[in-house]
């Protein structure tokens, strides 16, 4: 049964659309595949199959990429997402840096533009946003024809949250309508989502998503954030708040409020880290630099992660506990080696409590995570992927007049 036939009430264009979306899916996830298969998948008659593809191929959104070789009879050809069918431009702005990448259809990164910039304020952010577009364009790094859109990672309560070193300017944020200000500088859609939500549907497209239908994805930047993601689609919960990690109490284990009860976000993040090493004597202008160090300044970072490992540990089993999903996923902008050594750690902390727990994984798309996430929102809309979230053309960032802000830093 197509999906055609699932939906009673569906009328033929309602149904159109539904196929169109089942065999794109198809492609994206099985390709190369042949007509047959997709026709086995779908349930679809072959003849239903052939006239989608063959729509899908005048459009340019697939490709006949070789035919199979070793079969009996004729050798059938298989399809693929044509990267040259569809393009994005994906952005991850935070209070340490914006990254801008721009993305073909099947994710493949174009070009890149990368600025490690702390508080940049949202009149500079805009123009930075619109040189880089017009650069794209200009040196021909997409086709603007095929622009599906201009997605955005932002983290919430940007210009309220009061992580270390917040100047009283970043507040301009807080009454900023983001949406607004890109829509001026382009006449492609506009999407956007938080900055965590955005890496784990990066994930589900282009990463460990692929092996995993459920997992949990917690985002360590400039602060910590999380996603929870449910049979390929995002949780977002009764109030849009799932995922927010950063909230989750934890015990304060040493230092001058030992015993209190902290937020997560308080004690793990890249602001902190950086932090906790300057107080040290350790000056990090970039997350790259912490690869440099070396004797008993890399001692003074390993023994951080250490640390944070335990509360990870922790947070780790609870989401094992409450949720139960395929998986617990780590990236952001802490660099690879470390995230591979803090998983480590979280291991080994698992394991001498004689815990269960989900399975631990670095994510696939790493430092650029959000960035290409926000790729992905406009991608998945333009391919009609599963993860596409029409609520990603109205979205804007929470901000304390929507919801308190929260205390982390």
């Amino acid at each position: 049964m197509g999906y055609s036939g699932r939906y009673s009430g569906a009328n033929g264009e309602q149904a159109a659309a539904l196929n169109r979306a089942m065999i794109l899916n198809a492609i994206h996830r099985g390709g190369p595949i042949s007509r047959t298969e997709i026709a086995k998948r779908s349930r679809l008659t072959k003849q239903a199959v052939t006239r989608i593809v063959d729509k899908l191929l005048n459009e340019g959104l697939v490709m006949e990429a070789r035919r199979r070789q070793g079969l009996r009879g004729q050798p059938a050809i298989e399809l693929e997402i044509d990267p040259e069918g569809a393009f994005a431009i994906g952005a991850n702005i935070d209070r340490d840096h914006l990254t801008i990448v721009a993305v073909d259809a099947v994710g493949n990164v174009r070009g890149r533009i990368h600025h490690e910039l702390r508080f940049l304020l949202p009149d500079a952010f805009v123009k930075l946003m619109e040189d880089t577009v017009s650069s794209f364009l200009r040196r021909k790094v997409i086709t603007e024809s095929r622009l599906s859109g201009i997605g955005l990672a932002i983290p919430d309560w940007l210009g309220e949250v009061q992580v270390i070193g917040f100047p009283e300017s970043y507040r301009q944020w807080s009454g900023f309508d983001v949406r607004a200000a890109l829509s001026k500088i382009t006449h492609h859609p506009i999407y956007i989502d938080n900055d965590a939500n955005a890496a784990a549907l990066g994930e589900i497209e282009y990463g460990l998503g692929t092996e995993m239908r459920s997992f949990f994805y917690i985002l360590i930047s400039a602060c910590l954030g999380g996603s929870l993601i449910i049979d390929g689609i995002r949780h977002k919960g009764a109030n849009g708040l799932g995922g927010e990690i950063g909230w989750l109490s934890m015990a304060v284990t040493e230092g001058p409020l030992e015993g209190e009860t902290r937020p997560i976000g308080d004690m793990l993040s890249l602001s902190v880290l950086i932090n906790y090493l300057a107080e040290r004597g350790i000056a990090i202008a970039h997350p790259a630099d912490l690869l440099t160090l070396e004797g008993s300044d890399r001692a003074v970072l390993s023994g951080w992660l250490k640390k944070m490992a335990v509360n990870l540990a922790e947070a780790v089993m609870d989401i094992g506990m409450v949720v139960d999903p395929d998986g617990v996923i780590l990236g952001g902008r802490l660099p690879v080696r470390l995230v591979d050594e803090l998983l480590l750690y979280v291991h080994e902390e698992i394991t001498r409590r004689g815990a269960l727990a989900p399975s631990l994984h670095r994510a696939a798309a790493s430092e650029d995570a959000a960035a290409l996430g926000a790729a992905a929102m406009a991608l998945a809309d333009r391919l009609c992927l599963p993860s596409a979230d029409p609520a990603h053309r109205n979205h804007a960032p929470i901000t304390a007049a929507m919801r308190p802000s929260p205390v982390f830093a």
